[in-house]
């Protein structure tokens, strides 16, 4: 059997098999960042993946950063995730939800109301954000946090676990990568302070694995996983020592029984991202960036990495599991309908045309 076919357990999360859609921003969310008809087709569409990877969402109103991203922190937003879960398993596919707290990332435009903007430290992020009219703007200046509301807003992500359960979700993912609010307290770029929660990799690394134990104690770590992208310099991250860095995330997360860790390699010229996880990680591995049909196999017959993770192949071909099944050409997709288009460049791209029965 083709590896890519062999069905996986990544945790409590039973794959039928290793391919993996990975989390895409996509901007379509609806008023009040509730999913709406056109995020339910988007996803069931694509439900044959073993397992889909969801866009970020934010646990709070505060984790917003970006224009019409959706959320998990209101009744409305958890019944429309419930309509994306519900058809995504009609298909027989299994789905988990990436949470994603924006941190200092944010231009308040997008936001639609007056909220602080919080970081581990007062430091803004460098990178020009999209506001509403996809047009880059400088982001707003964070607020550092005081040590005293870290545990609430630990809390907000357990809370937001729970809140992708009851929505039907089987399991979530936190987002530690790109730049956002978790990545925020491990980078010694964004990370400045003084007390227990900065300083040393160690120290910077408490928050994040704060934010880990309290998902898992709140719905189980076999359902709970989270994504890392070790020397990627998005949104103001210093690429410098990514092994200094993350080892110690590495090594303090491990014994928490997650599902799995999903790993952007960066495809670093002096580290092999995997290997480094490999050696200080002891579970499941989704590995990510760039790889194709052929490289993906081997990396799982390298034993590297369990699942294998597709992006933007994903966007143009919601019947990327077929294709790459029949070793069929992939679409190309629309870059300029990434963000913005509605139905347009999200649920308009046409599965393969079928064989004819000889």
């Amino acid at each position: 059997m083709d590896v890519l076919f062999e069905p996986v357990a990544l945790g409590a999360l039973h794959l039928r098999n290793r391919i993996v859609m990975a989390p895409m921003t996509r901007d379509r969310a609806g008023p009040d960042d509730v999913p709406g008809d056109i995020m339910v087709e988007y996803y069931r569409q694509r439900a044959t993946a073993g397992l889909i990877v969801t866009e970020g969402v934010q646990p709070s109103a505060i984790g917003k950063g970006y224009w019409r991203t959706p959320g998990i922190h209101s009744a409305a937003q958890i019944e429309g995730w419930r309509r994306v879960a519900d058809a995504v398993h009609a298909e027989g596919g299994r789905i988990v939800m990436q949470i994603m707290h924006c941190g200092r990332v944010v231009v308040a435009a997008n936001r639609g109301f007056a909220a602080d903007v919080i970081a581990p430290s007062a430091i803004p992020c460098p990178a020009l954000v999209p506001g509403p009219d996809g047009v880059p703007v400088a982001t707003d200046m964070p607020r550092a946090l005081d040590a005293a509301e870290l545990p609430a807003i630990a809390a907000e992500f357990a809370q937001a676990a729970r809140n992708a359960c009851l929505a039907g979700m089987d399991g979530v993912e936190l987002h530690c990568s790109s730049g956002y609010l978790i990545n925020q307290f491990l980078n010694p770029a964004s990370n400045l302070r003084t007390d227990k929660w900065g300083g040393s990799a160690e120290n910077r690394a408490r928050f994040p694995v704060a934010v880990l134990a309290a998902m898992a104690d709140a719905i189980g770590g076999d359902r709970v996983g989270f994504r890392i992208s070790p020397g990627n310099p998005y949104n103001g991250m210093d690429p410098a020592d990514p092994a200094e860095t993350f080892v110690p995330f590495l090594r303090m997360s491990n014994g928490l029984g997650l599902a799995y860790i999903h790993v952007v390699d960066m495809n670093l010229p002096d580290l092999d991202t995997l290997a480094m996880v490999r050696d200080h990680w002891s579970g499941a591995i989704i590995a990510n960036n760039m790889l194709k049909a052929e490289s993906a196999r081997e990396v799982i017959v390298a034993g590297r990495a369990h699942a294998i993770s597709f992006g933007r192949a994903f966007i143009a071909n919601p019947d990327l599991v077929a294709r790459i099944r029949a070793d069929a050409a992939l679409a190309n997709p629309d870059y300029t309908l990434l963000y913005t288009g509605e139905a347009a460049g999200y649920i308009d791209y046409p599965v393969m045309e079928a064989r004819p029965v000889s």
